[in-house]
């Protein structure tokens, strides 16, 4: 493993999942984002949901968690948690990606060495000089681009933020075995302003019947609602250290988290034997 920061000139990360979590034609994802976010509509069920109109949509959110599943699925949910970054468009500078290593395991915080990520939308740039600081100041952040490879689960959240944002940036990070300090340590040394947001990629429960999986995110959004980071486990989340990093440094900073949607697999496809939970949130700073 590489902690040194080495980044290739020229070099970019290409889609992995095009053409199969999303769509590979740009017209199309562009059509299908906008779509998303155009639908995306003020929640039911949650407290920060309920209030007078849409005033629950301010502050712009410091934080997100967003699913990381096939656009068809979770794509409307991943909406509801980024139509909340749309007035700070021109303002947003850097985002942060945080999310679980699905096929690469590893200890500790990996880092890209690459200096742009692709999508059919085109090229998203890198922040290679926030990942160089980290990498030299955090000695749980490495450079593993194995990692980064084939994994889907920052990668989808791209379409996204190129559609809703203007001239930004990302810090890609998927987190391996780390501790929530590890992780809440990353997060507070990129915190940064109102220039920077963060983005936690996570599904919820995985393959239970509808209404086990209904019962269970359920629980789960209340324990993320609660910054209760002791209380999240893998069964609940699949991203759950990289949300428990997060919870620790919002519960550090005072920042207020919501659940903005809630739904699973079977509201999309109609299968209520083995659903996937698929939940959206927004921290923001009081």
């Amino acid at each position: 493993m590489n902690r040194m920061f080495r980044g290739k000139p020229g070099s970019i990360r290409p889609p992995a999942v095009a053409g199969r979590f999303y769509p590979d034609n740009p017209v199309e994802l562009r059509r299908m984002i906008e779509n998303f976010l155009h639908e995306a509509a003020t929640p039911t069920g949650s407290a920060c949901g309920t209030e007078a109109g849409l005033s629950w949509r301010r502050p712009v959110p410091k934080a997100l968690i967003a699913p990381h599943a096939g656009f068809h699925y979770s794509g409307p949910v991943a909406a509801s948690a980024y139509a909340q970054l749309a007035p700070v468009r021109d303002v947003l500078k850097h985002v942060v990606l945080l999310g679980p290593s699905h096929y690469v395991l590893f200890d500790g915080i990996a880092a890209s060495s690459v200096q742009a990520f692709a999508t059919p939308l085109g090229t998203v740039p890198v922040d290679t000089a926030a990942i160089a600081g980290i990498c030299s100041r955090l000695p749980q952040v490495s450079v593993r681009d194995d990692a980064h490879a084939d994994e889907h689960a920052l990668e989808v959240q791209l379409p996204f933020l190129q559609v809703v944002l203007a001239d930004f940036k990302i810090i890609p990070l998927l987190v391996g075995e780390a501790s929530d300090k590890e992780i809440e340590a990353v997060i507070e040394a990129l915190w940064g302003g109102d220039e920077t947001r963060f983005v936690i990629s996570s599904d919820l429960s995985h393959y239970h019947d509808y209404e086990t999986a209904q019962a269970t995110d359920t629980e789960t959004a209340r324990i993320i609602e609660s910054l209760d980071a002791g209380k999240l486990h893998g069964d609940l989340a699949c991203g759950f250290r990289p949300i428990c990093g997060l919870l620790s440094a919002a519960k550090e900073r005072g920042l207020r988290c919501c659940s903005v949607d809630l739904r699973n697999s079977g509201d999309m496809s109609g299968d209520r034997d083995h659903v996937v939970g698929y939940g959206a949130f927004v921290f923001t700073e009081n």
